[in-house]
């Protein structure tokens, strides 16, 4: 073989490589815009099906997406001839390896398959997870979100969502409101207990089942303090917490039942 044929040779591999790479750009490009129009289309086919809840609609989304690039990724690589059987032995080894350094993100993905299945949330519902409080906008197969009350985006990962102590505030159609309400000890019991009542009664918020309970509960060391627990449906507790203890307030100061704060009386011995 002389060297114009060593040239012929290069320049017909070369075209031939530089066909494959411009084939496989043009096929993953066009690829990963199919993917989202394909994504898009089963995220608007899920939500007409009001079996599954948005919860299982994103994490069907999401795992779909998965799936497809992962077919995608077989396609390109398919253009260079290289064999599958051996490229999945050789992806089977790099799998192995990437899982054990990717041991958090299987964990967030097993994470997210269990809050799947068990489903101790929805979006819309909530929680606290952490010490962490928000609305949950969106869960995936790795992260859940979240919305604080100071609009602040919380991305929390679904293996500290599952392992650890959650609170769904949401979880219930009803809640309890818990009130200490220290008075001074020349109040009249009696009279505490009419004055709160009647706040609580007058609140269209509050629920007459469960009966509101309003009781003397504990002699404190400058206050009587009355324990108020008052049911509410759980969409209107802010804004009935907030109305009781308003409404207890001013009604106190109208009936001349004071408020004590914490005091010291100094007595002078004088010798």
């Amino acid at each position: 073989m002389d060297f114009k044929e060593i040239l012929d040779l290069i320049y017909e591999k070369a075209v031939g490589f530089g066909f494959q790479l411009l084939l496989s750009l043009v096929i993953l490009l066009v690829g990963l815009k199919l993917i989202k129009v394909i994504k898009k289309v089963i995220r608007k086919s899920l939500k007409k099906s009001a079996r599954l809840d948005a919860a299982v609609q994103s994490f069907i989304v999401s795992l779909t997406g998965i799936a497809l690039l992962i077919g995608l990724v077989m396609l390109v690589i398919g253009i260079f001839n290289i064999e599958t059987v051996s490229f999945a032995a050789v992806l089977g080894a790099a799998g192995l390896a990437i899982g054990l350094a990717l041991q958090g993100s299987l964990s967030n993905f097993a994470g997210g398959f269990l809050i799947l299945i068990l489903k101790p949330f929805k979006p819309g519902d909530f929680i606290e997870v952490e010490g962490t409080m928000g609305t949950v906008e969106d869960m995936d197969i790795f992260y859940t979100k979240m919305k604080t009350f100071d609009n602040k985006k919380v991305v929390i990962p679904n293996s500290i969502v599952i392992n650890n102590t959650l609170t769904n505030f949401s979880g219930k159609q009803e809640r309890r409101i818990d009130l200490n309400v220290g008075v001074s000890y020349n109040a009249d019991i009696k009279q505490v207990k009419e004055v709160i009542g009647s706040v609580v009664d007058n609140n269209v918020l509050i629920l007459k089942e469960p009966l509101p309970i309003i009781r003397l509960g504990e002699l404190a060391d400058s206050a009587l303090i009355f324990h108020v627990k008052i049911w509410c449906r759980t969409v209107d507790y802010w804004n009935a917490f907030y109305d009781i203890n308003e409404g207890i307030k001013e009604a106190l100061d109208k009936h001349g039942i004071s408020i004590p704060y914490p005091q010291l009386d100094v007595h002078v011995k004088n010798n």
